[in-house]
């Protein structure tokens, strides 16, 4: 279960002082504690996914503010918290894996979006963010 390796990870940062390792896990540990409250029952490998997605989704619009203000002490920071994030998601699919995958579902040239999309955010949930999704999709179409 993904909030118990937060919560080790946690306990770990503090032990050892690294600040900014606190801080992402304590926000990871607590989006994924309200999201379990709120559901009344304990998450699913997907819906724990998602919810670390929703993070590197946040950090990476984070990151490019500071890469438009310039600010280089920033976006070292975002760029650390990246990859710390990303270490809680399962391995991430190369776009030709997830040409493969497509293909072999059933898209094909000729479809709409809305379609294929239909067909790859079940397949491919938690296997790659939705901007390679999507790209990828378009690239088939």
């Amino acid at each position: 279960m993904l909030k118990t390796t937060v919560f080790e990870q946690l306990k770990k940062a503090m032990r050892e002082k690294d600040t900014l390792s606190k801080g992402v896990l304590t926000l990871l540990k607590s989006a994924l504690d309200l999201a379990e409250k709120e559901k009344g029952a304990a998450l699913s490998t997907e819906e724990e996914t998602a919810i670390v997605n929703r993070e590197i989704k946040q950090t990476n619009q984070a990151l490019e503010g500071a890469q438009k203000a310039q600010r280089d002490d920033l976006i070292k920071q975002e760029e650390a918290k990246l990859v710390l994030l990303k270490s809680f998601l399962p391995k991430q699919l190369s776009e030709d894996e997830i040409i493969a995958l497509l293909t072999e579902a059933g898209v094909t040239k000729g479809m709409n979006m809305g379609e294929a999309m239909k067909i790859a955010k079940p397949l491919l949930a938690g296997k790659t963010d939705g901007g390679t999704m999507s790209k990828v999709v378009k690239s088939l179409i």
